[in-house]
Order: structure tokens, then sequence, then C-alpha cells
């Protein structure tokens, strides 16, 4: 691409844009817009409008560079996602965690920026609207904590049920006031969510299940070591996964 101008996606006159973006489930359904070139309409097995904006920056770079569209939408059309990126681990019975029938959907998402913790409850929402969101959350180092705590404090409170752990401190010494404790005073304060604070990590799924109602989704949020909560909660379901069709209808 030497000598050219790269490719651009984000503005209204963008090489490539993204219209009639919907969800369904964890599938994102859109068109890619391109400049004198076909419009591809892309299915794509990540959900969230962030993610087609992804898509779409890929598809800029593979078409200047040439590449045939059937092989392009091929990419698109199988990409599964990455690692803890809104990674569907499956659904467990609330009988095995609290006694009560109906189940939750398990999603792992690695995603500690308060952008990314927006996106992913976006994403959410907007594929399963009618669900209770529960997020369990740990903040990633104080110093993101202090610099970014408002930012944390507006966007945690979108969700219906918060349990958030002790920040995970990834070499940092604490600093006052940026602490989880008072992150959760400060969300509590904003009068629509009451966080649980979750002193031990071991407690987690005892203290989720007090919350949970029968029609959840669980979101395990953050970058520390949050994740082997996710896996053990995945590791009690006994409903089978379902398949892609099956999951979006």
């Amino acid at each position: 691409m030497a000598g050219r101008s790269p490719p651009t996606v984000f503005s209204d006159d963008a090489d490539v844009r993204v219209e009639d973006y919907r969800q369904v489930g964890a599938q994102g359904h859109f068109r890619l817009v391109r400049q004198d070139k076909a419009i591809l309409q892309v299915t794509l097995n990540a959900p969230g409008r962030h993610n087609a904006l992804n898509a779409a920056a890929a598809v800029a770079v593979a078409t200047e560079e040439g590449i045939d569209d059937r092989a392009i939408l091929r990419a698109l059309e199988s990409f599964q996602g990455t690692g803890r990126r809104f990674d569907f681990l499956g659904e467990f019975p609330l009988a095995e965690v609290n006694g009560k029938p109906g189940s939750a959907m398990l999603i792992d998402d690695y995603g500690h920026h308060p952008t990314e913790v927006d996106a992913t409850i976006k994403a959410a929402r907007a594929g399963w609207p009618d669900k209770n969101l529960v997020m369990v959350f740990q903040p990633h180092r104080y110093t993101r904590t202090r610099d970014l705590y408002d930012d944390f404090a507006n966007v945690l409170t979108q969700v219906d049920a918060l349990l958030m752990l002790d920040v995970y401190p990834a070499g940092e010494a604490p600093i006052p006031g940026a602490d989880s404790r008072s992150l959760c005073r400060t969300i509590r304060g904003r009068g629509k969510v009451d966080p649980i604070l979750v002193p031990d990590s071991a407690q987690a799924a005892e203290m989720l299940a007090s919350v949970l109602t029968g029609n959840d989704l669980v979101l395990v949020q953050g970058a520390g070591n949050i994740g082997k909560i996710a896996r053990h909660l995945a590791e009690i379901k006994l409903i089978p996964q379902k398949t892609e069709e099956e999951r979006h209808g």
C-alpha cells in the first residue's frame, strides 16, 4: 500500500461503511457499502456495532489489496471471535446454584476499559433485551480505576445487577479512593443499581446466586484473574450448549 492513502471506515464518506446494522443474539447482520464496489451482505459471529466496524476495517484493507469478494465473505462468516471476547460459555441451571427454576446464560469478556465494558453491555442488551443483565466485574489496576473512575461509575450503572471483586492490582500498590469499595459506594449513590462487593472470589458463585432470577445473562467482565469464575460456572452447567443456528433462531 506504499504511496496510497489508507482506507477509511469511520466517516460518512468512508471507503467502507456499515449500514443497516441489526443484531440477533450473538450475530451481527449488516451491509458493507464500498466506494465503486459491490455491496457486501455480512453475517458476523461477533455481536456489537464495534465488531462490525472492525470487520469494515478488515474489508477495507482486503479490498485495497484486491482480495476476491467471495474470499472476504467466507473469512467474515467463518470468524468465531477470540478468546474472552464476548465468549459464550453456555447456560447453567439455577437449580445448581440457588435451587430456583430457570437458567442463566454465561458470557466471559476480557474488556476492562470503560469503553470496552460499555460496548459489551450494549451488545448484550441488543442481543437479549428481555434478559436480566448481571455483571460480575473486576477492576484492573488501581491507576486505571483512579484515572477513569467516573467513566467506570457511569458505565456500570447500565446493568440490572452488579457484583464487584476487589481491584486486580497487576503489581500496583493500592491507591486510596481507587478501590472497589469506593467505586461500589459511588455507583450506589447514582440510584440505579445496588452493587454487591465480593471480598473473596471464592464467594462469587454463592453471592451471584442471590441475584439470579431464572431469566438471566451473566457477564463475567475483566482482565485480571476473574476468568476463573467464568470457568467455575461453566463447569457446573448441565444444559447442553446450543448450536449457532439454535441460539440465533
